[in-house]
């Protein structure tokens, strides 16, 4: 496996910026057999009475590292 096997084009208009206004319409990815595209708000119907959910609300600093190819 080599690290270019990881490379791809990520428009950056597909990066979002804010939160969606409504945190409950969040877009949410599932990921079992298929990938599912849902909303956060679906959450609860997705876990099992066995499911763990760990949430982490760890503050986030507002830093940017940029970094240059020297290709």
């Amino acid at each position: 496996m080599l690290l270019s096997d990881f490379d791809y084009e990520l428009p950056a208009d597909l990066i979002a910026r804010h939160p969606a206004p409504k945190r409950s319409e969040s877009k949410l990815l599932v990921v079992s057999s298929t990938f599912d595209d849902r909303l956060f708000s679906d959450l609860p119907q997705l876990l099992n009475n066995d499911d763990l959910l760990v949430c982490n609300d760890t503050r986030v600093i507002r830093a940017r590292l940029r970094g240059k190819k020297e290709s």
